[in-house]
């Protein structure tokens, strides 16, 4: 086997396909002991496969060609700091592959006002675009986005949340039905054969958010195929400010004194540990989402119990490499990229990253 052109790709890039650490590619590559067998041998078929590409550093060098990626998430907002991890992915990528001819612009919308997102569309559309890396976070207009690019020929790519039916390139993201269900399995193993759940999505736009939706059914579900009696109240609240959000959960509570748990279907799980907080309702157990600042504080307050993660980071990172890999490689591109759904407990938060 000739030896790796670690300026095409690098011992990063190895490790990240194989989902090693780069120590381990090291071992394998300077035939160190250590390492598994069947470890090694998925090094070193990715070795290979790698190897026998072409150098294009050179080749995109001699042609001058330059690839043009845009990506199309949420702002960062005081409401949220999820999108700072996918942005953190966007740049790591970025910094990866732009000695290949890869340029990225960031195009970035508020999450609760649809018309930001086609305001953002329509200038990536104004531009001469190769791919696209977005979050359709709104259905219909992701939608009408992405025929245009498919008319277009543009590949684009989905994380976070995934539309049905769409021609998209591929799909890197949490399997949205089997999240649910995960949460829904959590509580049973706390909550009494009688217990009563509050469901809460807290958006502007639930009606058009089908991730939240596809995680509140995967939740029931998992007590509907269980044959449960549990009792599951949900609520929607559509203004995403605390005192809102605050005002709906004294309302939910009083009308159900009796609740036991509590399932929020996005990161604002940290508003509803702040209420049950300022309460006094901390034994209330309590199940959200992602791995923000906030919420780990809660998590450790033992107001939040656990919280499901999916690895947003990586989740743009391997995105905006799929692009790469598909116009810059030619390379094939698996279709859809499930990340792995993570609990996250008091006790494991300070070893976990996005």
């Amino acid at each position: 086997m000739k030896p790796i052109d670690k300026e095409l790709v690098g011992v990063k890039e190895i490790a990240k396909r194989a989902n090693v650490s780069i120590a381990t590619v090291d071992r394998v590559i300077h035939n160190r002991t250590g390492v598994s067998v069947k470890t090694k041998d998925k090094i070193l078929a990715i070795i290979k496969e790698l190897d026998s590409q072409p150098n294009l550093l050179a080749r995109s060098l001699a042609t001058r060609k330059v690839f043009h990626f845009a990506i199309l998430i949420p702002a960062v907002s005081e409401e949220t700091t999820y999108w700072v991890a996918p942005l953190n992915g966007v740049l790591e990528a970025e910094a990866e592959i732009k000695r290949y001819g890869v340029s990225v612009e960031k195009y970035f919308f508020d999450q609760n006002d649809k018309a930001t997102f086609v305001s953002q569309a329509k200038a990536i559309l104004k531009k001469e675009i190769d791919g696209v890396l977005l979050a359709p976070m709104f259905i219909e207009e992701a939608a009408n986005f992405t025929t245009v690019c498919e008319e277009r020929n543009i590949p684009y790519v989905f994380i976070n949340s995934d539309i049905p039916n769409q021609k998209s390139l591929c799909y890197i993201g949490p399997n949205l039905f089997h999240s649910g269900y995960t949460g829904a399995h959590l509580m049973s193993y706390v909550l009494k054969k009688d217990a009563k759940i509050l469901l809460v999505n807290i958006s502007k736009e639930i009606d058009n958010h089908h991730h939240l939706l596809r995680k509140e059914e995967g939740f029931r579900a998992y007590y509907k195929d269980k044959h449960s009696a549990i009792d599951i109240v949900k609520i929607d609240i559509r203004q995403t400010d605390y005192l809102s959000i605050k005002k709906s959960l004294l309302t939910a509570f009083k009308d159900n004194p009796d609740i036991d748990a509590v399932f929020v279907t996005n990161s604002r799980v940290m508003a509803v540990a702040r209420y049950l907080e300022e309460t006094g309702n901390t034994k209330i157990f309590l199940v959200g989402y992602d791995f923000l600042e906030k919420n780990i504080e809660y998590l450790k307050k033992d107001v939040i119990d656990f919280l499901i993660c999916q690895k947003p980071q990586e989740q743009a990172y391997k995105g905006l490499m799929s692009l790469h890999r598909k116009l810059v490689l030619s390379m094939n591109v698996e279709k859809t990229q499930f990340m792995p759904i993570d609990i996250i407990t008091r006790e494991n938060a300070d070893f976990y990253k996005n």
